[in-house]
């Protein structure tokens, strides 16, 4: 690698950017880069995110909620007739 030419290590534009001190390793820079992107916790929220479940559509939260209810009431009938 010719001397001064800027070397910078970038994750996301804006978010996570290291630049190569001078005589600094490579190795060095990608220790920092990485402890930065660590502190960041960057990883986490990624990791976090992997798996996107969709959510419940109205009609099965509906459906559900008819349900429930429908257990309700009979769960109060046979306690009533001492079933339960």
């Amino acid at each position: 690698m010719p001397l001064g030419v800027p070397v910078v290590a970038v994750l996301l534009p804006g978010m996570i950017s290291v630049k190569k001190r001078e005589g600094e390793s490579t190795n060095s820079l990608f220790y920092r880069f990485n402890k930065r992107v660590k502190q960041s916790g960057l990883i986490r929220e990624v990791r976090k995110r992997r798996f996107k479940t969709r959510g419940e559509s109205k009609l099965k939260i509906k459906l559900s909620a008819l349900h429930r209810a429908k257990q309700m009431k009979e769960f109060a009938r046979k306690k009533k007739l001492g079933i339960i």
